[in-house]
């Protein structure tokens, strides 16, 4: 049986193919620690299994207050081999749900440009760019550095849908907020 469930410390030793994949930026070993945000971070486990089938990594952002209140998804990722399963929607559904219920006016993710099978992905899913970040992700193997899209959903208390009102130009990231 396949269960959605939060990530514990223990699922650092479940290491498996979705922390290798190259589309998924996973920062270094102390990246996943759920101590951070422990409400905003869970994955697809199979029981008596080590591998994991899907993750996602959240946080909340902003001021509470003000209407930058927002869920972040920080890392999502499915293995390969349940990909287009619906998995990766079942995680976003249950960080939005989260959101939702702190308060969020939106959520907000970072996609590689080139990544258009993801950028499809959050679309279906009710998301639009609302800006593009230049250089955003960082290049190996001297490639140059790549753009992303800050892809936005608004949730219901941004009643007027401010939050997802495009840019009309770019921006680097040392101008985001």
């Amino acid at each position: 049986m396949t269960t959605l469930r939060a990530f514990t410390c223990d699922d650092l030793f479940r290491f498996n193919n979705i922390n290798l994949d190259p589309l998924t930026e996973t920062g270094g070993l102390g990246f996943p620690v759920p101590d951070s945000c422990p409400s905003k971070q869970h994955h697809i486990h199979v029981p008596g299994r080590r591998i994991n089938r899907g993750e996602v990594m959240g946080k909340a952002e902003g001021s509470v207050a003000r209407e930058e209140w927002h869920g972040h998804v920080t890392a999502l990722s499915v293995a390969p081999e349940f990909r287009r399963l619906g998995l990766a929607a079942k995680l976003m559904e249950l960080l939005e749900e989260i959101s939702e219920r702190k308060g969020g006016f939106f959520v907000d993710l970072f996609v590689r440009v080139s990544n258009q099978v993801a950028v499809n992905m959050y679309k279906q899913l009710g998301y639009s760019v609302y800006r593009t970040v230049i250089e955003y992700y960082s290049a190996s193997n001297g490639e140059p550095d790549e753009d992303a899209y800050d892809m936005r959903k608004a949730l219901s208390r941004d009643t007027e849908k401010k939050s997802i009102i495009p840019l009309p130009h770019p921006v680097r990231p040392e101008d985001i907020e």
